[in-house]
């Protein structure tokens, strides 16, 4: 079937499938449906590649997983091709490289930028999707991939006078393109989440003075980042087939997690203070695996909040200002883990106030500021750096309808429930890639889209093989899931903290453990005895049918 699709408005396209989001998740998608013979379109909303990292653009805007980890293992010629400059790579280098992916693959031919999809709805009729956008395309597809991403939709600002503001604004998730100069200005930055802690430290050093309006503290350690080492570099090339097995055997997909199976609680606290002292030394998430039961045990994960209680102590010269910076209401990690250069630092500048608005909550924003409860700040810049709606908000944005038309923001009113988080009961030939209810978020997001990536090709390829039209998830595996995601979910401590996991971020959305945290070598088997088992927990139909 070969692919007809035109910038003219109102024009029908007729493809095998039809992927939305040309990120990490959505250019493997495009070459994997290519392997497979088969004809497809992406659409994208922004100019170019690059999904998250087309967009946030902000100051030290770095990714936080290893750059060798956080890439592509498909292809060893791609590997052997890329050289990464540092051990976090930043946004611009993260950019070229998904556009060097794109290139490389010949992939832009089958991409429409500037591009959003806006309704997605599936004729029973001839099991066929038809797929709407922004500029009046209207696409039939047998199958539809989202690989919107899990953080691609920011939350908007809401205070009360917001449009009254005479200065600028900016969101560090939609960020000028152009860059921005602080140089002078007084500006305030709202939120601490990972945004906020890598742009703080890069703002603080333009800005005559930077306010940080903190709600809740989050827990950070530092990136020791850096150029790669030679003899690190040349040890991976040659063992990169070894590494990457290592990463995918680990619980979170993270080879540097070097995880160890020791528990905090039985070890003699010297030894504990030495192990995190060496994992503090490391750098970057290293911290949550240096003992077992941190995410279990509430006695263990107090102990790694302690020490780095005390190293923000350490760091932060304002004992008052280094308390306030110290996470009290939730178990470490169970927000994620931020990684950063400079952050607690940063606040020993004489041009850096920390304003704790949990106690003095924000009441408004004025024409020449913000005010509180108890002090007025006078501002010519505000960032908002107040994260994402998670998981589910790319989704719900898309007016996307199953049999019967049931819009799939009604079947997810009381949170999203999906079977592997790859596709919803009603929903045929819909896949989601890193879907709530899968590793995701949890997970090496690299790791984790190239295994569904994977396993959706796979299922379209059995389908057409099979002379298949449709497959969705039964209502019963479905339950079944969901109550086996919860239930691993209440084993560990991820719960107790108000997080994005659970949609506590945006108002009115309903709070439900979205990921999976059974951890991703469990997870990856189960979605292969799935399909050894000719899908089980999926109604496969004919085109007789």
């Amino acid at each position: 079937m070969s692919a007809t699709p035109s910038s003219d408005t109102h024009s029908l396209g007729t493809v095998d499938a039809v992927v939305v989001g040309a990120g990490f998740s959505g250019l493997y998608m495009l070459h994997k449906l290519r392997e497979l013979g088969l004809s497809a379109r992406l659409f994208e909303a922004a100019s170019g590649v690059g999904g998250t990292w087309w967009w946030n653009r902000y100051p030290g805007a770095r990714v936080d997983i290893e750059s060798m980890e956080y890439s592509y293992s498909f292809s060893e010629e791609l590997e052997a091709e890329w050289e990464w400059s540092e051990r976090y790579a930043t946004q611009p280098e993260l950019l070229a490289y998904l556009d060097h992916v794109a290139e490389r693959f010949d992939l832009k031919r089958d991409i429409q930028f500037d591009t959003r999809v806006t309704a997605a709805s599936f004729d029973e009729t001839v099991n066929r999707w038809m797929v709407e956008t922004d500029r009046g395309h209207r696409v039939s597809a047998r199958y539809c991939v989202m690989a919107t991403g899990c953080l691609s939709v920011a939350n908007v600002p809401d205070f009360p006078g917001l449009e009254s503001f005479t200065g600028k604004t900016y969101q560090t998730g939609c960020w000028p393109h152009e860059g921005v100069d602080f140089t002078g200005q007084r500006v305030g930055v709202i939120g601490t989440g990972s945004s906020a802690i890598q742009s703080i430290p890069r703002i603080a050093e333009q800005a005559a003075h930077l306010y940080v309006f903190q709600r809740t503290p989050n827990f950070s350690v530092p990136a020791h980042n850096g150029p790669f080492d030679p003899a690190f570099l040349a040890d991976w090339k040659a063992n990169r087939a070894q590494y990457r097995r290592e990463g995918r055997e680990n619980g979170f997909g993270i080879r540097a997690l070097d995880t160890s199976e020791q528990l905090a609680v039985e070890t003699p606290p010297e030894e504990r203070q030495r192990i995190y002292e060496d994992r503090w030394a490391r750098g970057g998430f290293s911290l949550v695996g240096a003992f077992a039961d941190l995410i279990f045990d509430p006695a263990a994960n107090a102990t790694a909040a302690e020490f780095v209680g005390s190293k923000i102590r350490e760091i932060v010269k304002d004992p008052q200002v280094a308390e306030a910076l110290f996470p009290k209401s939730y178990p470490i990690a169970t927000k994620r883990l931020c990684v950063d250069t400079d952050y607690y630092a940063t606040f020993n500048r004489d041009n850096v106030t920390l304003v704790a608005v949990a106690a003095a909550p924000i009441e408004a924003v004025t024409s020449a500021g913000l005010r509180t409860t108890d002090a007025e700040y006078e501002l010519d810049s505000i960032v908002f750096a107040i994260g994402f709606d998670a998981m589910t908000g790319a989704l719900n944005s898309i007016d996307i309808r199953g049999r019967g038309g049931v819009a799939l923001k009604d079947r997810w009113a009381e949170g999203p429930r999906t079977y592997l988080g790859l596709m919803v009961a009603g929903f045929p030939n819909l896949f989601i890639v890193t879907g709530p209810g899968s590793p995701s978020v949890l997970c090496n997001m690299a790791v984790a889209i190239e295994q569904h990536v994977g396993w959706i090709a796979d299922c379209i390829a059995h389908l057409s093989g099979g002379q298949l039209a449709a497959i969705e998830a039964t209502d019963e595996a479905q339950d079944a899931w969901v109550a086996h995601v919860n239930e691993v979910a209440e084993m560990t401590l991820y719960p107790l903290a108000n997080s994005w996991y659970i949609g506590a971020n945006v108002p009115g959305k309903p709070h439900v453990f979205m990921p999976y945290i059974g951890g991703f070598p469990a997870y990856r088997e189960k979605c292969e005895q799935v399909a050894a088992g000719g899908y089980e927990g999926f109604a496969l139909s004919s085109a007789a049918s």
